[in-house]
């Protein structure tokens, strides 16, 4: 029996909310470029850009501007129906990744669910009913059911039981793994080009073009999950680059939108076997989220903007490479402008919350890491900025 509202004692300003995350007693109101203002006018620099979701920065006039212009003129159509931004928008991604169908989501994990159909969809087809999909140990896909399975985060074993069944784990960079766990039943191989909630481990060059042969000779799928690696992030569209290797099937979200919910199955055309009905949803492509996207893709695109990441990536990694060997810790991982770094020690919460204190956001994906995922157009000063606070934070922290 639901127990009735003691109408006598007010709600918290937080006590409407879920409780899904510890999260400190701050409300931000206003974001513009690498910096986020609390209610009480505190200033912070942002290089956790909502989980590399920013990758142009808060509210940046590319987006701003297409929001505006969008907004007044057509926000969905229902996606029984095409509209001009999401017709341009697919057409964006199929130029940059060389890929040729787009069916649009509200987000990774919506779109991650629609690879995972697909493939089973492919391997009932063409594969004699295969279904089972080889995944990553340390993976993250999604907080869907079909999405966890498939990941494989340690904590989430014994999690929303019982797991939709078909993922076959194997470690990283470990092709005999791989090739060992392929049988009859094997419709596809699906990983992240650089894991970046695990703590940022990359998927060696090496190791995908190798991935990529081990599939056309068993005659499987090769899907890449570049929701944190798309779009710029690692100094390239797309992470998969890197390898000069190309997927079957790709997953974006996070940058795709720069700020708003979108995401992406991209997949060959020999792939797509979807039939009417067999995949949907009510705010799919529509008008609004695409012209942002389109938005995003034009800027990345600009002339000159995606080898400005790999230079910035250069400077922030030489500064982290010093301010790690004056404080005594690990090696950096990680590509462009994501990063992680290897403190050797289990302090990265304190050192994270502590930099939170004096006005930076940086991530603690381990206990011994920190995770660096500024906007793409975050600048050298900045860098500076946060590097100067960082390395007071890890002095105090080391003298606790």
């Amino acid at each position: 029996m639901q127990a009735a509202l003691n109408l006598k004692d007010p709600p918290g300003p937080f006590d409407s909310l879920m409780e899904i995350t510890s999260r400190p007693d701050v409300v931000f109101v206003e974001g513009r470029g690498s910096w986020l203002r609390d209610a009480n006018g505190k200033a912070y620099l942002d290089f956790i850009q909502g989980w590399a979701v920013n990758c142009l920065g808060h509210c940046p006039d590319a987006i701003t501007n297409a929001i505006a212009a969008q907004a007044s003129r057509l926000l969905n159509c229902s996606p029984s129906y095409y509209n001009a931004p999401m017709i341009r928008l697919a057409d964006l991604i199929a130029k940059a990744s060389g890929l040729h169908k787009t069916f649009f989501t509200n987000s990774g994990a919506e779109a991650i669910e629609g690879a995972i159909k697909l493939a089973r969809k492919w391997g009932k087809t063409n594969r004699g009913g295969a279904y089972e999909i080889i995944t990553m140990e340390h993976g993250f896909h999604g907080r869907t059911l079909a999405a966890m399975a498939a990941s494989g985060k340690a904590q989430w074993e014994q999690l929303f039981e019982p797991k939709v069944p078909g993922f076959i784990k194997v470690p990283l960079n470990d092709l005999a793994a791989v090739e060992q766990a392929i049988t009859r039943n094997t419709a596809a191989v699906m990983l992240e080009p650089i894991q970046g909630e695990a703590g940022v481990f990359v998927a060696t060059d090496e190791f995908l073009r190798a991935l990529r042969a081990l599939c056309n000779r068993h005659g499987i799928l090769l899907i890449l999950d570049e929701i944190q690696t798309g779009i710029g992030r690692t100094g390239k569209f797309f992470g998969f680059e890197h390898a000069g290797v190309m997927p079957d099937i790709m997953v974006l979200a996070k940058g795709l939108g720069g700020g708003i919910p979108l995401g992406a199955l991209v997949a060959h055309q020999d792939v797509c076997c979807f039939e009417h009905g067999d995949q949907g949803g009510t705010f799919n492509g529509n008008a609004f989220a695409t012209a942002v996207g389109c938005a995003v893709m034009e800027e990345i695109g600009r002339l000159g903007f995606l080898q400005q990441v790999t230079q910035t990536g250069i400077y922030l990694t030489g500064h982290l490479d010093r301010l790690s060997r004056k404080h005594g810790c690990g090696e950096l991982r990680g590509r462009g402008l994501l990063l992680a770094l290897d403190l050797k020690r289990n302090i990265a919460p304190a050192v994270a919350a502590k930099a939170f204190e004096q006005g930076v956001l940086i991530n603690a994906p381990r206990p011994d890491s920190l995770r660096f995922m500024p906007a793409l157009n975050v600048t050298l000063g900045e860098i500076d900025q946060m590097i100067a606070v960082l390395d007071e934070v890890l002095e105090a922290t080391l003298r606790e």
